[in-house]
């Protein structure tokens, strides 16, 4: 084993005297060391529960007949971070997360990994490091928030914390009272877990189970239920029979199984952010997966799940309906069913023990919210290197859409004009130098997208940004243009007026200018100059690579 190194032999001494001071005994020797990395901090809703899940993982390890060492990595919750300098933060975490863990793994010879994310960044981070690391692993997240509820008028319905940022656009509208907003805020995140709609962090937990690296219901348990801790023991037994069968991330994060992702992606209408963090773990693993490919499987795969924010479930309600498995049963014939998973089966196997229980919530796929999949790539002039949407979020009059550009080159301007009333029916939005170079650090857009949506403008009104988008983001908003305006991409030389011609169900984004002026145009820009010089920030911009490339380390 990998942890012979640190603990045989007579030349160990010093290693074993070391270890015998965190707990360790004669007993221990030449058992498999197991790191579980533990994302836990008392900031994020998500994570400050780790702590219980992470012991009860730790129990099932030991009882599995293995020594488990607990070791934390950094968590931002998006939410805390949205609009302001902290979401400069956010995707950069990512590389920082997956960079922490390989130097722990690989300076303390652990055998085998339990990873124990929850929110945004840093399951991909994790998912990154699992693949760089390539040591038998099992992932086990802390579990979805329940859906606030809030009465009004009588009447219960279920809230979140999009319902929350879509408020602020309706305050600011004058069809919701300061009182009225207080009272949402209150409500619509009841407890610990990442936030309860199909926004980035659930959908991609669900999509390490659909990748075969988690155990059935690790997308979808509710965080407060009992279950989540059953799933938390038996992850922690499931690790050593992962590495006592020398299951690799490997054998495991092959092109079928990203394939498997993006379907699975599909059919749930998924965060855009996938895009970015799928592509990232594909480079990880060596695995060469282009952006048009996306756009093929969206053709093949329908949308049969409508949740928070495009329609009125959430995660609670797709984990009664089944969960991941019954999902992937319904796509069976649209999967790759060979493809394994650390049960030791073939997805085929495993997804044939499950059905689908609610078909409101799961739709058949004769009976499909859209033929097409949730998330569309487009290209065109102005992104020749492609740009995401979110089409199970966009409202049907908005798929294809002609519109004079308002151009902004930061966020921060381009909400204040937003709620000043100064964007106008048809418009299209441009919020450029906010890619991974330009922020840097491209931070999610949902303010001006919930200002938009709030205003009741996302049916009249689209966005496109060389930045991101929250997973709780709805409307006609396109995001990853690449490449971005830092690159001195095609977004950098749009003028206010210019017309943008949008067509999601063609997959086209362009203006409408001739190729020479475009291009004479890029050649009058002046030098782009880092917004950030030092600091980690700094660091990171002089390295990272395009959004189309999953925005990792260049080189």
């Amino acid at each position: 084993m990998r942890s012979d190194v640190i603990n045989k032999g007579f030349e160990r001494a010093p290693h074993r005297s070391l270890l015998r001071a965190v707990g360790c005994s004669d007993s221990d020797w030449g058992k498999p060391f197991i790191g579980v990395a533990n994302s836990f901090t008392e900031i994020v809703p998500g994570h400050i529960h780790l702590p219980s899940l992470a012991r009860i993982v730790k129990e099932g390890i030991r009882d599995g007949g293995g020594v488990p060492f607990e070791f934390n990595a950094i968590a931002v919750c998006d939410g805390i971070a949205m609009n302001h300098q902290g979401m400069k933060y956010s995707l950069p975490s990512r590389e920082l997360i997956a960079d922490s863990i390989e130097i722990m793994a690989q300076a303390h010879a652990f055998d085998a990994m339990v990873f124990i994310p929850n929110c945004d960044k840093i399951v991909p981070g994790m998912l990154m490091a699992a693949a760089r690391l390539n040591l038998p692993c099992i992932f086990v997240s802390g579990g979805p928030m329940m859906a606030g509820k809030l009465v009004h008028n009588g009447k219960t319905s279920a809230v979140d914390l999009n319902s929350v940022f879509l408020g602020v656009g309706q305050l600011a509208k004058g069809s919701l009272s300061e009182a009225e907003l207080v009272e949402l805020e209150k409500v619509a995140c009841p407890g610990y877990g990442s936030c309860s709609g199909m926004f980035t962090a659930n959908t991609m937990n669900c999509l390490t189970e659909a990748m075969g690296l988690a155990l059935p219901g690790n997308g979808t348990i509710p965080a407060v239920q009992a279950r989540r801790s059953e799933l938390a023991y038996k992850a922690g037994q499931q690790i050593m029979d992962v590495l006592s069968k020398g299951i690799m991330p490997e054998d495991i994060i092959t092109r079928d199984s990203v394939y498997n992702a993006f379907a699975v992606d599909m059919a749930l209408g998924g965060s855009t952010n996938s895009v970015l963090h799928l592509t990232a773990i594909a480079h990880e693993a060596g695995i060469d997966f282009p952006l048009s490919w996306i756009n093929e499987i969206s053709r093949r795969v329908p949308h049969i799940c409508k949740l928070s924010p495009a329609g009125e479930y959430h995660i609670e309600d797709l984990d009664l309906a089944g969960g991941i498995m019954a999902v992937m049963h319904e796509i069976s014939g649209l999967l790759k069913t060979d493809a394994r998973n650390v049960l030791g089966q073939t997805v085929g196997e495993t997804i044939s023990q499950y059905d689908v229980k609610d078909r409101d919530v799961i739709r058949s796929l004769n009976n499909p919210h859209a033929a097409t999949g949730g998330l569309s790539m487009l290209f065109g002039n102005l992104a020749p290197d492609g740009g995401v949407v979110k089409s199970a979020a966009v409202s049907p009059e908005m798929l294809v859409h002609r519109g004079r550009a308002r151009v902004f080159d930061s966020e921060e301007d381009a909400t204040a004009a937003i709620m000043a009333g100064k964007i106008e029916k048809g418009d299209v939005v441009v919020i450029r130098y906010e890619g991974p170079r330009g922020g840097p650090g491209m931070r999610e857009m949902l303010s001006p997208t919930s200002l938009l949506s709030g205003m009741g403008l996302d049916k009249e009104v689209a966005l496109i940004t060389d930045g991101r988008f929250s997973g709780a983001t709805k409307g006609a908003a396109i995001g990853h243009v690449s490449p971005e305006a830092a690159e001195r991409g095609p977004i950098a030389m749009l003028r206010d007026g210019d017309v943008i011609d949008i067509d999601i169900p063609g997959c086209k984004l362009s203006a409408e200018l001739p190729q020479e002026e475009i291009e004479q145009r890029i050649a009058s820009l002046p030098p782009f100059e880092l917004k950030v010089k030092k600091g980690y920030l700094g660091r990171y911009a002089e390295r990272v690579s395009s959004a189309s490339r999953g925005a990792v380390f260049a080189g």
